[in-house]
């Protein structure tokens, strides 16, 4: 019964379409149980970059795709992902939960609208209509996607919709249209999950976002609209917590995140583009350009300790190369308080002031990653080595799988 969820432990963008690439290739199913196409998950291989917005990254690798009823479903999406997987040669045997609430444009609108409305307040939503289904959802008025396979009570929820929304909807044609597209992928996931599980089969359970971007336990109100962390794999897919066998947490080798919010160890200047540029750090949904910050250890404990996490998956440590000296933030002083772990309280995280450890950079030639990943941890500098190693103790959790590029197989087990 091998479950194993995959979360990011910082504002997202940490690497998780990669790592869960990684660990599908001896998984019989990964699974999305939360958020919707304003996920960017990127499998780069050696010919080609695979980016996903609705199917599990981890569906490149020839598990089986599931989408549970915990995420909000955009059609179009999941018509084009099914066509990018059949061009690298894999016929999905896809699997969406009929419970899963649908994406509208009437939903994009409103995203749209709101964040207006929020002037100087902005969120920095993707615009992608996530957040005002969710409110549907919660509101009972949703449409879910067992709705699109019957006309007569699709044409009945949208007419509440338009009472509702005071919007008339004009997608009544094109839903019924994708119904009968994504028809024969429609099925019960969560009893499908749980009936593999007491199989023994393996599953992936592929989270989006982060942690620090959960709607309850993230820098709230910018956060995104569903629950990101491990728990969430349990209530998005009706899987019960004692199932679960592991929990990865993926973390960048440094601090991004897009968008308006507290940012503690924010930096700027030069630093900052360097390791912007050197990054690729512009978001695979919106192109948006990341902000960057060294790593921040008390809100990376606070991450590992709601979600309790197994192991850690650390990416991007090759970014990091050329500089001579690195920072660490591992506490925080507000107040003539010592805090070693934070909670993200956006009015307490904008007063405090990070003490930072410094340590010696290392410096070699982009290219020689790929040499050393041939011969293992052992051979990476030494420096590199200790930075890991640091991160890893003031943790408090292993960490397992160190990532030097965007390509699968440019990563190293510890």
């Amino acid at each position: 019964m091998p479950a194993k969820v995959i979360i990011g432990l910082q504002w997202g963008d940490e690497g998780k379409g990669k790592i869960s690439y990684l660990l599908s290739r001896n998984a019989d199913c990964v699974v999305r149980f939360q958020g919707g196409a304003n996920a960017g998950h990127t499998v780069v291989l050696s010919d080609r970059k695979l980016k996903f917005n609705m199917l599990p990254a981890g569906s490149a690798a020839g598990a089986k795709p599931c989408i549970a009823s915990g995420v909000v479903l955009d059609p179009a999406e999941v018509i084009e992902e099914v066509d990018l997987l059949r061009s690298i040669g894999i016929e999905p045997d896809l699997m969406i939960s009929g419970a899963a609430n649908v994406v509208l444009k009437l939903h994009k609108k409103l995203d749209g609208m709101i964040e207006e409305l929020r002037g100087g307040k902005a969120v920095g939503t993707t615009r992608r209509g996530i957040g005002p289904t969710y409110s549907d959802k919660a509101l009972r008025t949703g449409i879910r996607v067992e709705d699109l396979l019957n006309e007569r009570i699709l044409r009945e929820k949208i007419e509440i919709l338009e009472r509702v929304h005071g919007i008339k909807i004009e997608e009544l044609d094109e839903l019924v249209k994708v119904g009968k597209i994504i028809g024969k992928y429609v099925g019960d996931v969560e009893i499908y999950l749980n009936d593999l599980l007491d199989s023994g089969a393996e599953v992936i359970f592929e989270g989006a976002q982060g942690t620090l971007l959960d709607i309850d336990h993230g820098t709230y109100p910018y956060v995104t609209s569903s629950n990101t962390i491990a728990g969430a794999a349990c209530t998005g897919c009706g899987v019960g917590p004692t199932r679960i066998d592991e929990v990865i947490g993926v973390m960048k080798a440094y601090s991004t995140r897009v968008g308006t919010g507290v940012f503690p160890t924010e930096l700027h200047g030069d630093l900052a583009d360097r390791i912007r540029e050197i990054g690729g750090e512009y978001g695979t949904t919106t192109g948006r350009p990341r902000r960057v910050g060294w790593l921040d250890i008390p809100l990376l404990r606070y991450a590992v300790k709601i979600s309790n996490v197994s192991w850690i998956a650390m990416t991007k440590l090759d970014v990091l190369t050329g500089l001579k000296k690195l920072k660490i933030c591992k506490e925080y002083v507000v107040d003539d308080e010592v805090i070693e772990i934070a909670h993200p309280s956006v009015k307490r995280l904008e007063r405090v002031k990070p003490n930072y450890i410094e340590v010696d950079g290392w410096d070699i030639d982009q290219e020689d990653w790929r040499k050393l990943v041939e011969r293992g941890w052992e051979a990476f500098p030494s420096e590199a080595k200790s930075y890991v190693e640091l991160v890893e103790k003031l943790l408090g959790i292993p960490i397992k799988l160190v990532s030097v590029g965007p390509e699968a197989g440019m990563e190293v087990w510890r």
